[in-house]
């Protein structure tokens, strides 16, 4: 009595195909194994690397003092200043 026959699992399966019918529980199966997928995939991308992003290199401006970049400029300044 406190063991489970083969009687019991078939009584079993056969509720279960009553309850849910045979449509139902395909899919059902189907639903799993499509979680199953995804779960496999999500664990395959954490184990690549993660890439270093390729950006452009960065640009520096060159910033000359006013004197330097035209010497009419340092000229007039310089008149000025006198």
């Amino acid at each position: 009595m406190g063991s489970m026959s083969i009687w019991h699992w078939i009584v079993v399966g056969a509720v279960l195909l009553l309850l849910f019918g045979r449509g139902k529980i395909s899919e059902l199966m189907g639903d799993v194994a499509q979680g199953i997928k995804s779960f496999k995939k999500g664990m395959q991308e954490d184990e690549k690397p993660a890439e270093p992003e390729k950006s452009e290199p960065v640009k520096t401006i060159d910033h000359k003092p006013a004197e330097a970049a035209s010497p009419q400029a340092a000229q007039s300044e310089a008149r000025k200043a006198s």
